[in-house]
């Protein structure tokens, strides 16, 4: 996301899909271009298939209202969905429902539905839904002892668009990990040690964290905390620490201040693909 303006605004945009995602982050970024002064903050919830997972989605929809676009299949799933969003008063729509009604306007029947259909069950399809199962697992730190089974691992603090950028990069068949970095708070046992995946930090201007920390505590009611969480004094010495961490183990470093998610996931993926191209010559 690019750096804010004087005037922008924020809102809280959740896509949820029984596959990648990818239809519903193509349709909700063509229109919210269409917004030049109020940016998104996205919500991915790829692969959810269960009643259990939706849940999870919902509860981070009531944290964090905003508009809400679908993709599923499954009629008790998207009946809950409806359910619960109406109830909480959030704005929602299946992105592809007036799509399907035109075709099948005109072409008459009565449609068969299947998840991710869209996409052709190639290698490649397969390795996406690899990585993204794989990434989904390992979101902000959580399965932290399989990480050598990584392509790349993002480390950053609070608001650096970790998940978004992994969600993206395993839309491109990356397995993602991603890590948090708190303050006081140790790295999981072997990351520094790390051998085949790519580790790259992530770090943005001070001013950029504050502002988006703000942000998220605005959208979830919670007011000015008191704490260090949006202190940017507390905020640099983050940021500072995220920098000696990535110079100390040789890891890239990308400030995602001024730059979209495409435009960070762009950059890792030149990386990766150095990283591969010196691999293959070492070998």
């Amino acid at each position: 996301m690019s750096a804010s303006k004087p005037g922008e605004s924020y809102f809280h945009l959740h896509l949820v899909s029984d596959a990648t995602g990818e239809t519903l982050i193509n349709v909700g970024r063509a229109a919210c271009a269409q917004y030049a002064n109020v940016l998104p903050i996205e919500h991915v919830y790829p692969l959810i298939r269960s009643m259990k997972q939706l849940e999870r989605v919902l509860n981070e929809v009531e944290n964090n209202p905003g508009i809400l676009l679908y993709t599923l299949v499954d009629k008790e799933l998207r009946d809950r969905l409806r359910q619960r969003c109406e109830a909480l008063g959030v704005p929602h729509m299946s992105v592809l429902a007036p799509v399907v009604r035109l075709f099948q306007s005109y072409l008459g029947g009565e449609p068969t539905p299947r998840i991710g259909g869209q996409h052709s069950l190639d290698a490649s399809y397969f390795k996406r839904i690899d990585a993204l199962n794989f990434t989904v697992m390992h979101d902000d730190g959580h399965l932290t002892d399989d990480l050598e089974h990584a392509d790349v691992v993002l480390l950053g603090v609070s608001r650096t668009s970790k998940t978004p950028t992994s969600i993206y990069l395993a839309n491109r068949g990356i397995k993602t990990a991603n890590i948090p970095l708190v303050p006081n708070v140790p790295l999981p046992p072997g990351v520094e040690k790390l051998k085949k995946p790519l580790v790259v930090g992530l770090v943005a201007s001070p001013e950029r964290i504050v502002e988006i920390r703000q942000n998220r505590l605005l959208g979830l009611n919670a007011g000015d905390t008191g704490t260090s969480y949006t202190d940017r004094e507390a905020v640099s010495e983050e940021l500072a620490f995220s920098r000696r961490l990535c110079a100390r183990n040789g890891w890239p470093l990308i400030d995602v201040t001024r730059r979209s998610i495409e435009e960070t996931a762009a950059t890792i993926l030149g990386l990766y693909a150095e990283r591969k191209r010196r691999t293959i010559a070492e070998t």
